[in-house]
């Protein structure tokens, strides 16, 4: 299964909105000003801080989300660039105005911003290049381009961080630095050495590496420990370490891991029955009818020893579109429904010259192309007029075969009667019930009309009935 590219378009808008919203949280509880006699210029402070933050990210949202999509689909480009001037002259004024008025960044502050906004045409350029360099055609799907862009969204949420430092203080890059790296290496730990192992059977290793980490941790924390003298280094930092990964992250990202097998299983069950049903109107649309081609070219070469050349040049040329009918359009998923009563009445002008002159055949066709229109599944009416003359002639008793043909309120209806005759034991009757047969027009009814059609077969010692209707499209 190839693997599609994801939408980063939102996954850089959720990252930089978690770098938004834990710089937000370090700044309402880390920076909360105290209430006193000279607290005013604090207070001014804190609101500062939020507002320059609250303008960067507005910025990002409005640029990333609403203006760069308008700027790559609109024709006339100039609207797009503009509004982008705009928000940043606009975000360069307010960011300034509470920056120097409340003592924050200072001389560094055209430094700070122009860093963010470098920063961020760097990303831009690095997702060009990549999708250039590492998307299909030249690669084989989108995987080697997901997880490098990935890594580049994640280390420009980081280096964002950095940059608003001076604003929110070191703790969303620490967070975004160290600990969130650190959770997503144990996640992959659990996921190819713990997880992994128990998926595939082997329970003594996936103890094993269990375990192991746990006690890894343990060993370190006891180092340190020991160095410093502490004994709660051990007890808070080791053990509490090992209890948090054991009883809180294991199991929560093995439920996960489990819920995601679970969606891949259902997605590749769901693309190998498409491609088995795929596979079975495939096969069935080959199987069906392909020897009346050896026939027609037979009738012909026969009528061509005892017709006149006009006949016979007729029969060619409609044997030709068949053919042609065959070779393409048969291959389509759906074709205009004109072209398929097309094939049907060349079918039936060479089958009436095949039969047309045996004085015990009785033939009453009626078609009627008012108000057919729409698309139609190629090779499905066929097959029930060629089990009419399949079936239906006798050489030496009395036969008849008649068709009715219309199209009511979208829906085309297609009768079919011909008569029935005793089965014989001889070579011919064996090659014809070794034909394929209406089961196979069944399968692909049921596989590409569900609930569309109405198929209703009738067959007593002299008549073979079908009505059938389809809902067009």
């Amino acid at each position: 299964m190839k693997v599609k590219s994801f939408d980063f378009r939102q996954i850089e808008w959720w990252l930089v909105s978690s770098a938004t919203l834990t710089a937000f949280l370090f700044i309402l509880f880390g920076y909360r000003p105290q209430f006193s006699n000279d607290s005013g210029q604090e207070i001014f402070k804190f609101i500062s801080r939020l507002v320059i933050l609250g303008t960067i990210y507005t910025a990002f949202h409005l640029v990333q989300m609403i203006l760069i999509p308008k700027f790559q689909n609109d024709s006339n480009k100039w609207p797009s660039i503009l509004l982008m001037a705009l928000t940043g002259v606009l975000t360069f004024v307010i960011c300034a105005i509470f920056s120097y008025q409340s003592g924050l960044v200072k001389a560094g502050f055209p430094t700070f911003l122009v860093g963010i906004l470098v920063l961020f045409i760097c990303y831009l350029l690095a997702g060009s290049l990549l999708n250039q360099a590492l998307t299909p055609p030249r690669v084989r799907d989108y995987q080697l381009y997901n997880y490098a862009r990935l890594i580049i969204a994640f280390l420009f949420t980081f280096f964002f961080l950095i940059q608003l430092d001076p604003i929110t203080g070191f703790g969303p890059s620490i967070i975004f630095g160290v600990f969130i790296p650190i959770i997503f290496i144990a996640g992959l730990y659990n996921f190819f050495l713990v997880y992994g192992k128990r998926r595939e059977g082997k329970i003594k290793a996936s103890r094993w590496y269990n375990w192991g980490l746990s006690s890894i941790i343990l060993l370190i924390f006891l180092v340190i420990s020991l160095e410093e003298n502490q004994e709660e280094i051990f007890v808070i930092g080791g053990l509490g370490t090992v209890a948090f990964i054991q009883l809180i992250f294991f199991p929560l990202t093995t439920f996960l891991f489990k819920k995601y097998d679970n969606y891949i299983g259902q997605i590749t069950s769901l693309n190998t029955k498409i491609d088995q049903g795929q596979a079975n109107i495939d096969f069935l649309r080959s199987q069906i009818n392909p020897h009346f081609l050896f026939n027609a070219l037979n009738t012909l070469y026969a009528s061509s020893l005892i017709e006149n050349a006009e006949k016979t040049s007729d029969g060619i040329q409609k044997l030709g579109d068949m053919m042609r009918f065959m070779l393409h359009e048969n291959q389509m998923p759906q074709i205009p429904l004109s072209r398929e009563i097309t094939y049907l009445r060349n079918y039936l002008d060479l089958q009436m010259l095949r039969f047309g002159a045996q004085k015990n055949l009785d033939t009453d066709i009626q078609i009627n192309e008012n108000q057919c229109s729409g698309e139609i599944a190629p090779m499905l009416i066929i097959p029930f007029v060629e089990n009419a003359f399949k079936h239906g002639i006798s050489a030496k008793e009395k036969s008849w075969i008649k068709i009715n043909l219309r199209c009511i309120s979208g829906s085309l209806h297609l009768d079919v009667v011909n008569s029935v005759h005793p089965k014989s034991s001889t070579k011919e009757s064996k090659q014809e019930e070794s034909g394929i047969g209406l089961e196979n027009v069944k399968k692909r009814l049921e596989l590409l009309y569900p609930h569309q059609h109405q198929l209703n077969i009738v067959s007593n010692d002299n008549d073979f009935f079908v009505h059938f209707s389809i809902q067009l499209k």
